[in-house]
This record gives C-alpha cells, structure tokens and sequence, in this order.
C-alpha cells in the first residue's frame, strides 16, 4: 500500500526540476528566435531578396482614324451606331459571320491584299460564303464628324443557343485613301463584333469586342483603360473610356508588345484626373492586368496591388509624362512588402512562444 505522505513528499521535491525544465525551455525558445531574427537581418542587409520590381511596359502611342459607338436598337429590329471619321474609308457590314472564317481571314491576311480586294476591286473584306448576308456597303466616304446610320436586322437570322459559331453582326470601317506609302504602325481596319439581343440570348445589345489592323498586319484587340473621376456628389466613379481617346491594344499574338491607342490628349491639369491615394498629382500610371489609371508615380512607388480591386500589380505603363516627380524624372521605388516564408516562420514562432508564456 502506497504511503501518501511519502507520495507527496515525492510530488513535492519534484515543483523544483518542472519549474527549472520550463526556465530553460523558455530560454531556449528565446535563443532560438534571436538567433532567427538576427540571421534575418543580416540576410536583409546584404540584399532584399522579397523585392520584385514591378516593370514598366514601353508603350506606343498609334491614332485611330474612325470610331464606332452603339446607339440602340428599334422595336422593328433597327440598329443604330454613330461613326466619325477623320479619313477617307470604306464601311461594310455583315450578318451572320462564321467566327472561325472571319479571324482566320483576318489576321492570317495582309493589308495589301485586304486593300486590294476592297479599295480596288470592289469586292468585300470577307467572302460571302463565310456570312448569311451583306448588312450595308458604303465606298469612299468623305471625313465627317459623329453620323448615324441604320442598319435593318433580317426578322429570319436564328443563331441558336450558345455557344455560337457566328457572329450576328460585324462591322468593318476600312481606310481608303492609302497609296501605299503608309507606315507599318498606322491603323488601316476597325472590326466591331456586335451582338443583337434575341430570344435565345437575351442580353442587350452591344459591342462584343473591336479589333484594329495596323499596316505592317498586326491585330490587336482594344481594352478600354478604367479612369478614376468624381461625380456631382463628390465620390469617386471608375469607368470605361470612349473608344478612340483612351485604351490598350493587346495583340492577338503572343510575339508583340501592347500599343496605346488615342485620338486625344489628356488635360494636364484636369482635377477629375488626380490619383485617387495622394488627391495631389495627376493619376500617370496604367496598372495591368486590371487596367485601372488611377494612380500617380509617387503613390504607386508604395503599393504592389490596385488601390480599386486589390489585384496584384504585374506591370504599368504610362499615359502622360511625369514631370512632377523632380528634374531626375525617375521614382525611387521602395521594397514592396511580401509575405514570404521567413515571414510566416517567424510569425508561428510569435504565436507559439505567445500561446507558451500565456499572453493570449
């Protein structure tokens, strides 16, 4: 039989080693995080090896002679699109395009053969085999500001459910007043994709996507850029730009660099056009892939996502000059902050010694 006294006397004598064996864990845990953090600051002061330095993408500025915007659609079924140009240009319009047939014929084409085929043997961009029906054809039309024009939709065009293997509407404005001498970056052909509202798809009508062609026959598909501005009631509104003054032309193959497309110079010293952090200098910078312009060259020295959708950063480029930032012209970018794995270990090693001594 067991003697409790000399089983507490036992229990007893042992409080000396636990409260000794916890002392030198505690201290052991202490040297080990020291130790830790003083290798992370020598490796920190010999080189800052989390910082990635977001690139900037050099951009070209190319103008668009032409520009299409979507009005409505009738009740009868009438579409209607307001077109401006700045040049002599043929307009040609189809219904029912094949998808495949009208890329392929587009980007595999060069613009002298497109040239040839419209401008001078009066024939089409596309080959009527590749579409239900020609919408309108319009030579030779002169320069002119903002017109409308009216196009019938046929009451018999079904394309069936999705996915679709045509367009229901496409829309090509071609220069038609090159004689060969125009240079490899000027845009030659506008396509706009157009979608008619039906009973199979019953979203409204709209522009689907808009393709530029430039003479060397590049192909780029435009992307509106996001510009901050602010309302009557003093927030902020983040939209699309019109097609033509503002948007990135991403080409349809991977061997090329983006371009800047605009028909416009954006105001200096415009108070809608401020960066939305600092509300002091002009927004400058073009985040990608989100294509918000929100920012300046000094705020986005210190962010690597965007300030709207918290997207990450993996390049910009910029859409005016940045003269502000000092007679260098250049921005001293700090070290953006990362959470890497020396960050998540010696955040667990808090966490455990914390949860250990009972300060939680």
């Amino acid at each position: 039989m067991i003697n409790p006294v000399l089983l507490t006397s036992s229990i007893s004598s042992m409080f000396p080693l636990v409260a000794f064996i916890s002392v030198v864990a505690v201290i052991i845990i202490l040297l080990v995080k020291v130790t830790f953090n003083l290798e992370v600051i020598r490796q920190s002061s010999m080189t800052i090896n989390a910082t990635v330095e977001i690139p900037r993408i050099t951009m070209t500025k190319v103008l668009i002679p032409f520009s299409l915007s979507l009005q409505n659609r009738e009740s009868d079924g009438t579409v209607k699109f307001t077109v401006s140009s700045n040049t002599k240009y043929t307009l040609q319009a189809f219904f029912n395009v094949s998808i495949r047939e009208m890329h392929l014929s587009l980007s595999l084409r060069s613009w002298e053969e497109i040239k040839e085929s419209v401008n001078v043997r009066n024939g089409y961009i596309i080959e009527q085999a590749f579409c239900k029906q020609l919408a309108l054809d319009l030579r030779n039309q002169n320069p002119h500001e903002e017109r409308t024009i009216s196009i019938k939709t046929p009451e018999e065009m079904n394309l069936g459910r999705a996915p679709r293997l045509a367009y229901p509407l496409v829309i090509f404005l071609i220069r038609a007043d090159t004689e060969g001498n125009e240079n490899a970056d000027e845009t030659v052909l506008l396509m706009n994709v157009i979608h008619l509202q039906d009973s199979f798809c019953p979203l409204p009508t709209s522009i689907l996507a808009q393709y530029l062609k430039q003479a060397s026959g590049q192909l780029s598909c435009l992307k509106q850029l996001y510009l901050s501005s602010i309302d009557s009631d003093g927030e902020y509104s983040y939209s699309k730009t019109n097609m033509g003054s503002l948007s990135l032309a991403e080409p349809c193959t991977s061997d090329s660099m983006p371009i800047l497309c605009s028909d416009t110079v954006m105001q200096e010293n415009n108070n809608d056009q401020l960066c939305v952090v600092c509300r002091y200098y002009p927004l400058s910078r073009a985040l990608l892939p989100c294509r918000h312009t929100v920012l300046c060259a000094i705020c986005f020295s210190k962010l690597d996502r965007c300030p709207i959708c918290r997207s990450t950063i993996t390049s910009y480029f910029c859409i005016r000059s940045e003269d502000y930032i000092g007679s260098a012209n250049t921005v001293m970018q700090e070290p953006k902050k990362s959470l890497n794995w020396i960050d998540a270990v010696n955040d667990f090693i808090n966490d455990r010694l914390t949860d250990f001594l009972g300060f939680r």
